[in-house]
């Protein structure tokens, strides 16, 4: 009978496509997860949610522990991870700076030293200005701009970094020459928007979500190529699906995402990374991941296995181009 339940168990194995070792590994003590940024930030949320769904489900027979390591815009986060290569109960939980930030500047870890996971939501950029400017619109916006190259600030978090990278590419599509003034993070430039003391930004929707409820910013256009879902109005009967694409809205830049990303170290089994897989998905099947998702206005998207690694060569070489035509690339 034992023989039997063995077989029976071993061709559902073989049915389901996954190797025998596959469908036994799981976590032998505590899981780590490595947040690449500060306390609070986007990444440290994410990383915290998963967590949080985690240990409310019971989800894993081990304690899961959030360690914040976000030093040099994420790097201290993963050098962490390569020196913990072939263990694969640390889980790094990133952005795509994973493999934009070597390009920029010289660090002690390539984006190869990491073995990816998944990406589990999309966080959408917008193009956002003051409460009172008199820019109704993104066409407004980049006439302005037209009509006097360089005087035009527009904020963002950190140089040459995700924000950096997305003004330089609005610049190419709508032929425009602006000032980009970085600041340490996506809740500063949101501040400084509110304060007039630049003249747009292009934040996330989450970091200048109450700074638009309290009238300082106002959304021009949202980077997608479509718009985003609706939800509850926000401000004067108007929520997120009410803001046009900036393709629409005549700026011919169709797309600019920035994901949610988890990576294991180096070395790890292909059992781990399967397990680490399916244990997201089962996170985004609870109500709490949906809640989420809707709370920080992001696009419930999920990549793993050769879809992760496509996004990530195309983006890397989106970023790249960039890059290199700034003069900001490293060897």
């Amino acid at each position: 009978m034992m023989k039997k339940a063995l077989m029976a168990a071993t061709a559902l194995v073989a049915a389901l496509g996954i190797s025998a070792a596959e469908a036994a590994w799981k976590p032998s003590k505590p899981v780590e997860f490595v947040v690449t940024s500060g306390p609070g930030g986007g990444t440290d949320q994410f990383a915290r949610t998963v967590q949080a769904i985690i240990t409310k489900h019971n989800l894993l027979d081990q304690p899961v522990v959030v360690v914040n390591k976000g030093g040099g815009s994420g790097a201290e986060g993963f050098v962490y991870g390569k020196t913990a290569a072939g263990e694969p109960h640390k889980v790094i939980f990133a952005t795509n700076n994973e493999w934009l930030l070597p390009l920029v500047a010289k660090l002690a870890f390539k984006p190869d030293d990491l073995t990816p996971v998944a990406a589990m939501a999309v966080d959408e950029f917008l193009l956002w200005v003051p409460g009172d400017s008199p820019h109704q619109d993104a066409k407004s916006f980049i006439e302005a701009a037209k009509a006097a190259p360089g005087k035009m600030k527009i904020g963002g978090s950190q140089s040459k970094d995700t924000d950096h990278i997305l003004v330089k590419q609005i610049e190419k599509a709508a032929g425009i020459k602006v000032t980009y003034v970085p600041f340490k993070s996506g809740g500063e430039a949101a501040t400084q928007l509110a304060g007039g003391h630049v003249d747009a930004n292009t934040n996330n929707p989450a970091e200048n979500l109450g700074q638009w409820k309290a009238g300082g910013v106002r959304p021009l256009c949202v980077f997608a190529p479509d718009r985003m879902a609706k939800g509850e109005p926000v401000v004067d009967g108007k929520g997120w699906a009410d803001i046009p694409t900036c393709k629409e809205a005549g700026v011919p830049l169709e797309h600019y995402q920035m994901p949610r990303t988890v990576f294991l170290p180096g070395d790890v089994p292909q059992e781990a990374v399967a397990f680490y897989v399916d244990l997201l998905k089962q996170v985004r099947e609870k109500p709490e991941w949906q809640e989420y998702i809707t709370r920080t206005s992001q696009s419930n998207r999920f990549f793993a296995g050769e879809d992760f690694q496509t996004f990530i060569r195309n983006n890397e070489d989106e970023g790249r181009a960039v890059i290199a035509a700034e003069g900001w690339l490293v060897n």
